[in-house]
């Protein structure tokens, strides 16, 4: 306590309230809106068109609470695994996988979706079947749902070696949620 206690006079140092952490764990709540989503990807990004960015997001966050996926996991994810929407690697933006799947090698382009939101679905089904044994709530789009060792990933750092071969890949995952959160 600070101030002139003798007089009767009581203040409190302010404190900042404290920041809530991100949460790991692919069968979870998503905390952060679309709007510090959007700003976080155009640090990153700064060419996104705002409109389509804000389409994707939305239906990130639709398609992730109709599975119980963490959306905050899932746009990380996708943004570690398109440059940000840049599509550099073997997979296109044309193909709307959002997620490399299918993309085993860098000679292999990965799988095709007919529209984001399918590709988005295809995307947290995917995530949803290395992390649940619950069934889907919609019906299923990701044509390798039925190959994956199903419930045996809780958490970002469990897709390493699963999702991709990269040996820091949780590691990039979780850099990636705390710069999300670093608001």
């Amino acid at each position: 306590m600070t101030g002139e206690e003798g007089k009767g006079v009581k203040t409190v140092d302010p404190k900042p309230a404290p920041r809530a952490a991100p949460s790991i764990c692919i069968m979870d709540h998503g905390q952060k809106p679309v709007i510090r989503m959007m700003s976080f990807m155009l640090e990153f990004n700064g060419d996104l068109d705002t409109a389509y960015l804000t389409r994707l997001l939305q239906t990130y966050i639709t398609e992730c609470k109709l599975e119980g996926v963490n959306h905050d996991v899932a746009v990380v994810q996708m943004c570690l695994e398109t440059g940000f929407l840049r599509f550099d690697g073997s997979v296109s933006r044309f193909q709307n996988n959002f997620c490399g799947l299918g993309a085993i090698s860098a000679s292999a382009a990965g799988d095709w979706f007919d529209s984001p939101e399918e590709g988005i679905r295809a995307h947290i089904q995917h995530l949803k079947a290395y992390a649940s044994i619950e069934p889907l709530n919609l019906p299923p789009v990701d044509k390798r749902f039925q190959h994956v060792n199903r419930g045996t990933v809780f958490t970002i750092y469990d897709l390493t070696g699963r999702w991709a071969s990269d040996p820091k890949y949780g590691e990039k995952l979780d850099w990636l949620l705390k710069r999300l959160y670093s608001d």
